[in-house]
């Protein structure tokens, strides 16, 4: 029907039926053939995969756009999910190679490794990792720096500069205890061995705030593995998929907007493919039934 289609105007629909021993009858049948309710049904889940799917900075596989599509009250199967994406050409994002932007300053004193690849937390506030990537601009490079809590994948903490000084990762630092309302004591800060989070200023404030610093070891990225791979979805969600940025300030805009999606909307398959507030939205309820369950037991004794 394709190539009638294509070549009717030229030689008309009968000689060409006639050549491919087709009755016209038949062409013109399915010509006017109403769409079957398979068809009609792929229209209507196409545009709603393309809309999660831009919704979602480009970056959602069939996966999680089949998830998302469940958890919006539409009933699809993930294999109509993968074949529609196919027909129109949509693809998850694939991440690319990153670089290190931190330096060890080799005189610092440096806390030990209390983490050793083990970045696993069964509460909030238990464990954070912190990283440093840089972002290419029409103006110059721009430094971006993340606090997020093991937990629950949440961004606790960013800050945007044009420099590598401290005060970068003190200010994503700053904003992560602002955000928690200062009560961190015990959690395990850990980072690589940058200088900038070795700094004396950076760890006087973990100090104060009581938290406990964490460093991984030398010219080993496994070390400081899940920030590193935050810094990895933060340059495929949001930087391939946005970029190229102009400079300073639409990238702290666009950055601003990523972190509220990545908290609030994006699912993660590490908690059950939930956004991160939600998951600890359903934490805290959870943690206070258990600990009042147990103060009950404790005191019938």
């Amino acid at each position: 029907m394709d190539y009638i289609n294509a070549h009717k105007q030229e030689f008309g629909v009968e000689p060409i039926c006639r050549e491919l021993q087709v009755a016209p009858s038949t062409y013109y049948a399915a010509a006017n053939r109403q769409p079957c309710a398979r068809a009609r049904r792929d229209v209507v889940l196409a545009a709603q995969i393309t809309d999660v799917w831009a919704g979602a900075y480009r970056s959602y596989g069939a996966r999680k756009i089949w998830r998302q599509l469940h958890r919006q009250g539409t009933p699809v199967a993930r294999c109509t999910v993968e074949r529609l994406m196919r027909q129109y050409g949509l693809a998850g994002a694939v991440r690319g190679k990153t670089r290190r932007t931190t330096i060890a300053d080799e005189r610092a004193v440096r806390p030990a490794d209390l983490v050793e690849r083990r970045f696993h937390a069964t509460a909030p506030n238990q464990l954070w990792v912190a990283d440093i990537t840089y972002v290419r601009t029409f103006s110059g490079f721009v430094y971006a720096a993340f606090v997020c809590d093991v937990c629950s994948r949440k961004i606790v903490g960013w800050q945007l500069s044009r420099s590598l000084r401290t005060d970068l990762a003190l200010d994503a630092l700053e904003m992560a205890l602002w955000s928690r309302h200062d009560d961190v004591a015990g959690v395990v800060h850990h980072s690589d061995r940058g200088s900038q989070y070795t700094a004396i200023r950076y760890s006087e404030r973990l100090e104060a705030s009581g938290a406990i610093a964490s460093v991984g070891s030398k010219g080993d990225s496994y070390d400081n593995a899940l920030a590193e791979s935050l810094m990895g979805l933060y340059k495929t969600e949001l930087i391939r998929s946005k970029g190229p940025f102009r400079g300073l300030e639409d990238l702290e805009i666009a950055t601003c907007e990523w972190v509220d999606w990545f908290n609030n909307q994006r699912l993660r398959m590490a908690l059950g493919d939930i956004p991160p507030t939600e998951y600890e939205t359903l934490h805290y309820p959870e943690h206070l039934a258990a600990g009042e369950a147990e103060t009950r037991k404790l005191s019938l004794h």
